[in-house]
């Protein structure tokens, strides 16, 4: 695999639980290698005009370019927010055994 086909994807959730359903289902489903989850996250941001917070858990994950779409419609499913916080940020470099274990994973050989 080649640079730009590694991506780590930012989720921001409403709270743990919500967090472990989706992970879970795109752990089981093979289109994220590994979940983060990060508890207790503080939010602050502009909703429908207004400066609002939220407590939230945020979801990291490791997957490949090619399996964003479907992880977009996974989450998109299973989550409580109208727009859900989905943003991939480009791995330029990593250990490659790694990135392997991605790939496999993913790709059902892991």
């Amino acid at each position: 695999m080649s640079l730009g086909t590694y991506v780590i994807v930012f989720i921001t959730v409403s709270n743990l639980e919500e967090g472990k359903k989706i992970a879970k289902e795109l752990v089981e489903k093979r289109i994220v290698a590994c979940v983060n989850i990060i508890e207790d996250v503080k939010s602050f941001f502009i909703w429908k005009g207004k400066i609002d917070t939220a407590n939230e858990a945020l979801l990291i994950t490791k997957t490949r370019l090619d399996k964003l779409n479907e992880l977009i419609s996974i989450v998109k499913s299973l989550h409580s927010y109208e727009v859900p916080e989905i943003i991939a940020i480009p791995i330029i470099y990593g250990y490659r055994p790694y990135l392997e274990w991605i790939s496999n994973v993913v790709e059902g050989k892991e």
